[in-house]
């Protein structure tokens, strides 16, 4: 059988929107659960990378914190963390997920505030801007381009890990792939490949949205400055 062909036949079924518990009231489950672990994510992680990047500070701290959090296993927190008061459902999802956004929104924090230029801030400070006022009205500016990066690798990543949340009833475009593991591959390989489909797709589209809104934040003097500068050449040897 030719389960993309037939995945495409499913996906062109209206029913299969439009049904209690089709692709639309999933969808709009997925699209919840990704946002608020994004937005969790971006209340940790950003103030944190913000503050370290600015002081100067903490920079292997950074990197500790990145390399810990990816090395937990989404699956393992999405199965423990309902054995707490969270229970099952949607909240430890979220908090897992979030977890799981924070290293990039943290590394890309700390990074945009440390590639501000110190003559740009020296001269900043010159002209009698304060600690703050430097933070808000020059490092932050140019470090947006950075925290659109970060936010477009959590958010995509987070959409695509957000499948997961079946296995604890949390909802999300998983469960259409789960319906389908239920039916048994030789009824619901069609289903499955469906719900996989449109996961991907899902996540292209998400990189795509914030891919523009990344290069419509980023100033024009930025990105000329990114187009002009060499490419590094390769050691000899």
């Amino acid at each position: 059988m030719n389960y993309l062909s037939e995945a495409v036949v499913w996906l062109n079924d209206p029913l299969n929107w439009t049904n209690p518990g089709g692709l639309l009231d999933r969808l709009s489950e997925h699209l919840q659960i990704s946002f608020w672990a994004v937005l969790l994510g971006c209340l940790i992680g950003w103030p944190v990378g913000i503050w370290l990047g600015h002081r100067g500070r903490g920079g292997s701290a950074v990197i500790t914190l990145a390399n810990l959090t990816l090395a937990l296993p989404t699956l393992a927190m999405l199965t423990i963390l309902p054995l707490t008061p969270l229970g099952f459902g949607k909240p430890p999802v979220v908090v897992a997920l979030a977890v799981f956004a924070v290293p990039p929104l943290l590394s890309n924090a700390y990074t945009g505030l440390r590639s501000v230029d110190p003559e740009v801030k020296d001269a900043a400070k010159g002209m009698g801007l304060s600690g703050s006022q430097v933070l808000f009205r020059v490092e932050l500016p140019l470090a947006v381009p950075y925290l659109a990066a970060g936010l477009r690798t959590a958010a995509v990543q987070v959409v695509a890990t957000t499948t997961l949340a079946t296995f604890v009833n949390g909802g999300g475009l998983g469960e259409i792939i789960s319906a389908g593991f239920g039916l048994g591959i030789s009824v619901g390989g069609n289903q499955i490949v469906a719900g996989g489909l449109f996961v991907v797709l899902l996540a292209l589209v998400v990189e795509g949205l914030l891919a523009l809104v990344q290069r419509l934040v980023t100033p024009r003097a930025l990105r000329a400055a990114k187009r002009r500068r060499p490419t590094a050449a390769a050691p000899a040897g």
